[in-house]
């Protein structure tokens, strides 16, 4: 794995912008950019910028080329459950895929009873909620329990700037947000990804906690699954064997993903009301860290950081010329 030293060094140069005037259609999420090509085609970067909160807090050193390389691996090892929309990765920063007709709903499977956003079920179960998301828990639960069963907990898609809010599934099926045959289809594959993610984890000695998919229609109407899956951004890895001990103390679970940092944030503000505090160079460090230690670990791969004497986004335009 790369080196504190080299990680601390390449903070000055992460990629916090992927516009590129030669590509149409351009649209900034928080993030990835994206474009969608004449031919139908989707063209989306992954940078290093970090969101947590419903807001960008900081860019994490080759945190975008993690989040890619992770994704491809599911997306390679789950394809015999549920076709995906990628076509080709011509960066370790891109993937180009086909445009779908995105559901407006997205679908978050849970195995523990944890959280820090508003809509994790932690936070709603803290505050007295035993039915959350349709779905009845016992009392007396703690945080980072393992939950009577897998479950679904949808949320509506946000717009830009919003956020995402709770729903049940038969809420989404009276709103017409899906039918019920398709309802059925998406939650079937959730919990097959989920099921396929969850085996693997463990073989790797990492528990799979929780995860978010989402899918999009074909044009022949085929549901597929798209953006990104089982990423430390999507979903929630623990260090399976320190998980109990940890638990039985009170204390956070050794984690390798995004809850790292909003339990930092969270720890020194309240997320949706304060400013949030500026991020230490230490800890995005650590956090970077984690990231490819999640990967290599998934994986059983080496993570390679590209060349330092050519700037990413350089890179990128330069092996995206074919699409200009």
């Amino acid at each position: 794995m790369i080196d504190d030293t080299q990680i601390k060094a390449a903070i000055g140069a992460v990629l916090t912008d992927a516009h590129f005037p030669e590509l149409p259609n351009y649209y900034k999420g928080k993030v990835r950019e994206n474009y969608d090509l004449p031919d139908g085609r989707r063209i989306l970067i992954s940078t290093d910028r970090q969101s947590a909160f419903d807001q960008v807090l900081a860019a994490v050193p080759f945190k975008g080329q993690v989040l890619t390389q992770t994704a491809r691996f599911w997306f390679e090892t789950t394809a015999d459950i549920c076709p995906n929309h990628v076509l080709s990765y011509p960066d370790p920063n891109v993937v180009v895929g086909r445009k779908l007709d995105m559901l407006p709903v997205e679908m978050v499977v849970r195995d523990y009873l944890t959280g820090s956003t508003d809509t994790s079920i932690w936070t709603m179960y803290k505050a007295g909620a035993r039915t959350l998301y349709g779905e009845s828990l016992p009392d007396g639960m703690v945080k980072n329990q393992k939950l009577p069963k897998t479950i679904l907990t949808p949320t509506t898609k946000a717009l830009a700037g919003g956020h995402d809010k709770p729903i049940t599934p038969a809420e989404i099926v009276a709103q017409g947000l899906l039918t019920q045959s398709l309802w059925d289809k998406v939650a079937e594959l959730s919990l097959a990804l989920f099921a396929r993610g969850r085996d693997i984890a463990a073989k790797r000695g990492l528990i799979l906690v929780d995860t978010k998919f989402e899918f999009g229609l074909d044009t022949d109407g085929t549901v597929v699954v798209a953006d990104e899956i089982l990423t430390p951004d999507s979903s929630r890895y623990w260090k399976a064997d320190s998980w109990a001990e940890r638990l039985a103390k009170g204390e956070e679970p050794d984690s390798l993903d995004k809850e790292f940092l909003r339990l930092w944030i969270a720890a020194r503000c309240d997320p949706y009301k304060d400013p949030i505090p500026a991020i230490p160079d230490d800890t995005l460090v650590d956090f970077s860290r984690r990231y490819m230690a999640l990967y290599e670990t998934i994986t059983g791969q080496s993570f390679d950081a590209p060349p330092v004497a050519e700037p990413v986004k350089d890179r990128i335009r330069r092996n995206l010329k074919e699409f200009f």
